[in-house]
C-alpha cells in the first residue's frame, strides 16, 4: 500500500453509481437498503450544504 497522504484535500465522492434495481425481485431487505441509502445521501447532502 502507498503511503501517500491527500494534504487535506478532500477525496471525490461518487453522488449516483450505476446500480440497476429492480422492484419486482427486491426483498425487503433490498428495499430497507435502498431506503437506507437515500437517508444517507440526504445527510450527505445537508452536511455539503446543497
Amino acid at each position: 500500500m502507498s503511503d501517500k497522504r491527500n494534504d487535506g484535500k478532500r477525496l471525490p465522492v461518487a453522488k449516483a453509481e450505476d446500480v440497476e434495481f429492480a422492484r419486482d425481485q427486491a426483498d425487503a431487505e433490498d428495499l430497507e437498503a435502498r431506503e437506507r441509502a437515500a437517508a444517507a445521501d440526504r445527510r450527505a447532502q445537508e452536511y455539503e450544504g446543497t
